[in-house]
């Protein structure tokens, strides 16, 4: 690679560097403002905002509600989407292709076509809008991306290892619980904590099938209704906080456990 083609392409990183962050810088700058508006130049700044954010019942019980949610569906979705990765990964059976097909639609399908669907749905079943129909809608949405991270892990697993297993008289049940899931536990790990922030974050599906209780991102929605607010800029970075927090510490779990198993 010549010079020029290196130092156009470190130009377009930190291009996109400065793109990705800078919105970011500002948001959490606006939540030190001392005033009510949003705006340059910040004349005084103040920690009220932020305090204030910890000190609101409502803040609180939004992102708890978001958080029970979010952790709910993430078990539902790795529990079904562990089952079917199983089944679907090394074996060949008439309707294989349908089943996978059927298990990644939910992923392609843009969000708020399948909000509509699932609010319809919904009715139709009887399910009354709050945390169950949210929990479903969220658990289905999550099950695409754990099927497959799971199957991506399952194909490097050697085929020995279960097999040996099996010629000792394993059973299917013990040869899975002893091989085949400390195999995929950093996978497992992974795509929790990436379907846990998928929940936690998702707008769309809480709004369409949410009751009286909001979660945080529709919170924040109905706070917007009256106008940006350094109050909304200190909620958006405690939630941008907590969320690289998770992030940044399951990478490390999962690279460790990754070296522990590998």
């Amino acid at each position: 690679m010549t010079r020029g083609n290196r130092i156009l392409l470190s130009c377009i990183y930190w291009a996109f560097v400065l793109y990705v962050f800078v919105p970011l810088i500002l948001m959490v700058t606006m939540g030190f403002k001392d005033s009510k508006f949003i705006g340059f130049p910040i004349k005084s700044w103040t920690l009220d905002w932020y305090s204030g954010v910890f000190a609101n019942a409502e803040v609180l019980s939004a992102f708890t509600y978001s958080l029970v949610i979010a952790v709910l569906s993430t078990l539902i979705s790795v529990i079904v989407g562990t089952w079917i990765a199983v089944l679907l990964e090394g074996r060949k059976f008439w309707g294989r292709a349908l089943i996978f097909g059927i298990t990644v639609l939910p992923a392609l399908v843009p969000g708020i076509i399948s909000a509509i669907a699932f609010r319809i749905y919904a009715r139709y079943l009887g399910i009354e809008p709050g945390m169950g129909a949210i929990i479903w809608s969220h658990a289905v949405h999550n099950v695409p991306f754990v099927v497959l991270v799971l199957m991506a892990r399952l194909s490097t697993l050697p085929k020995s290892q279960t097999e040996a297993a099996r010629d000792l008289g394993a059973d299917p049940i013990i040869a899975f619980l002893r091989i085949t899931l400390p195999y995929l536990a950093p996978a497992i790990m992974g795509a929790s904590i990436f379907c846990l922030l998928l929940s936690f974050d998702d707008f769309v599906r809480s709004f369409f099938l949410g009751g009286y209780e909001p979660t945080l991102p529709v919170l924040i929605f109905a706070k917007l209704k009256s106008g940006m607010s350094p109050e909304i800029n200190a909620i958006a970075t405690v939630a941008l906080v907590i969320t690289a927090v998770l992030g940044i510490w399951a990478e490390r779990f999962t690279r460790r456990l990754n070296k522990e198993n590998g």
